[in-house]
């Protein structure tokens, strides 16, 4: 199983997120999610936001084309990213075949 998966045009992410940290970044794998760190706070959704805003910009999108799918409340967290505009360098992302 691998952490991401292409549903058409859109990017699934299962992610692990680290809220409260030093700085924003992808921090590989964490079992079989990709780790994420963000500056925010897991308080009134202000991690949730800022993840979404973070992926948004990691894959050239507005951060209204991230969905997060499941894992309101939650570290493990399910993303959708409509139509992403660039990959990041992260392990084993590559764009489908057609």
């Amino acid at each position: 199983m691998s952490y991401f998966r292409w549903d058409g045009d859109d990017l699934i992410l299962d992610c692990h997120l680290q809220p409260k940290a030093s700085k924003d970044e992808f921090a590989g794998l964490h079992g079989e999610r990709l780790k994420i760190r963000l500056t925010a706070p897991p308080v009134e959704g202000k991690a949730n936001a800022h993840l979404l805003a973070f992926l948004g910009s990691a894959f050239g999108v507005a951060k209204s084309q991230v969905q997060l799918l499941s894992g309101e409340l939650n570290r493990q967290k399910r993303v959708r990213i409509q139509s992403p505009q660039k990959l990041p360098a992260l392990p084993g992302l590559c764009l489908p075949v057609r």
